[in-house]
C-alpha cells in the first residue's frame, strides 16, 4: 500500500456535524488524510477545521478551492488559519475550477484560468511565508499585504491539474498536483507530466456488485463532469476523445438521455470503481501501482453498504 491512503469529507449521505464520529474515527482505520471540496455543499475550509480538531493528526487537504472565488489575500489568511490550526498537517489545494461556479454562481469573470491560478500560487507562496507582497502579476495587483500573524510552518499548496500545462506548472513551482476522474492507465500519462511530484487524486468509488445499478449512477456524475469544457479537454487528451463524442453531441442537444446512454461501459467501468470491497481496494492499490502517490476515495452512495460500512471496509486496515 502507498503511504498516504485519504478520504474525502463530511461524506456524501451527512451533514458535516453528523461526520464528527466518523471523521474521528479515519486514523483508527488507516486513513492518513482526509481532504474537502468545494463546489456548492459545504465550503473547503470548515470541514478541516473541525477535522483538525475531530482527527489530531491526521493530514488535511482542500482539494480544491477556486483561485476566483476569493481575494488572494482572503486565501492567505484562511490558509495561515488552517496551518495554525494543523501544523505541518494542512495542504492547501487550489485550482480555477470552473465557468458555471466561477460564473454563473459567484459572478465572478472566469478568464485567463491558467494564468490567475499561476499568479494566486506565486502570491501564497510569498504571503504564506510572511513577507509583505507588493507586486503586479498579469492577472491582478498587491499592494502592501502581509499577514498578521504568519503560519510557524507555511502550508504546502498544491494546484488542480488536468493537462500538461498546468500539470508542468504544479511540478515546477508547487508541491503537488490534484486531479480525478482518471483510469489506473491513466496516471502514467499524468505521472509523465510531473516528474516526481506528488500526485494526489480523488478517487469515486461504490461497494456494490449491482453492476447495472452503479453503472446508471455513474453515469450521470460522469456527464456532469465530462462536458465541463476542461473536462472535455483532459479526456481528449487521454484519448477519449472519439469514444466520448455522441455524448457531448447529445448533451449539446440538450438530449440528457442520450447522452447518458451513449457513455460505454467500458469508460463508466474505468473511471469509477466498483465492485465488492475487495474488489475496489485492489482497484484502488492499481493507481498507486501504476503512481498516484496519494488516493483521496469518495464513497458513492446506493451500494449495498453504509458509507459508514463503506469508509470502514475500503480502509487500509480492512
Amino acid at each position: 500500500m502507498t503511504q498516504n491512503w485519504g478520504m474525502t469529507i463530511p461524506f456524501n449521505d451527512r451533514s458535516l456535524a453528523d461526520s464528527q464520529e466518523l471523521i474521528a474515527e479515519l486514523p483508527a482505520l488507516g486513513y492518513t488524510d482526509a481532504w474537502s471540496a468545494e463546489v456548492n455543499g459545504v465550503d473547503g475550509f470548515v470541514p478541516l477545521a473541525m477535522a483538525s480538531q475531530w482527527a489530531p493528526g491526521i493530514r488535511l487537504g482542500s482539494a480544491i478551492v477556486p483561485v476566483f472565488t476569493r481575494g488572494p489575500a482572503l486565501l492567505a489568511m484562511q490558509a495561515a488559519t488552517l496551518a495554525d490550526l494543523a501544523p505541518g498537517r494542512f495542504v492547501l489545494g487550489i485550482g480555477s475550477s470552473s465557468p458555471a461556479i466561477v460564473e454563473r454562481w459567484n459572478a465572478v469573470e472566469f478568464a485567463k484560468p491558467y494564468a490567475r491560478t499561476r499568479d494566486t500560487l506565486r502570491f501564497l507562496k510569498a504571503a504564506l511565508t510572511g513577507e509583505k507582497v507588493s507586486e503586479r502579476y498579469e492577472t491582478f495587483e498587491i499592494k502592501g499585504f502581509k499577514l498578521e500573524r504568519a503560519p510557524k510552518t507555511p502550508p504546502k499548496v498544491v494546484l488542480a491539474a488536468l493537462r500538461p500545462r498546468m500539470l508542468r506548472l504544479a511540478a515546477e513551482e508547487a508541491d503537488g498536483a490534484i486531479t480525478n476522474w482518471l483510469s489506473p492507465d491513466d496516471v502514467r500519462k499524468v505521472r509523465a507530466e510531473i516528474g516526481d511530484t506528488e500526485l494526489i487524486a480523488r478517487l469515486f468509488v461504490c461497494v456494490s456488485e449491482d453492476t447495472d445499478k452503479v453503472r446508471a449512477l455513474a453515469r450521470w456524475m460522469l456527464a456532469a463532469y465530462l462536458t465541463v469544457p476542461a473536462y472535455a479537454a483532459f479526456h481528449d487528451w487521454l484519448g477519449r476523445g472519439e469514444v466520448l463524442r455522441p455524448m457531448h453531441e447529445a448533451w449539446a442537444a440538450g438530449d440528457r438521455q442520450a447522452a447518458l446512454k451513449s457513455i460505454p461501459d467500458e469508460v463508466v467501468d474505468a473511471l469509477v470503481i466498483h465492485g465488492d470491497a475487495a474488489t475496489c481496494r485492489a482497484r484502488i492499490q492499481e493507481y498507486v501501482d501504476n503512481g498516484l502517490d496519494t488516493p483521496v476515495l469518495a464513497p458513492i452512495p446506493g451500494g449495498e453498504v453504509t458509507i459508514t460500512q463503506a469508509v470502514r471496509d475500503l480502509a487500509p486496515t480492512a
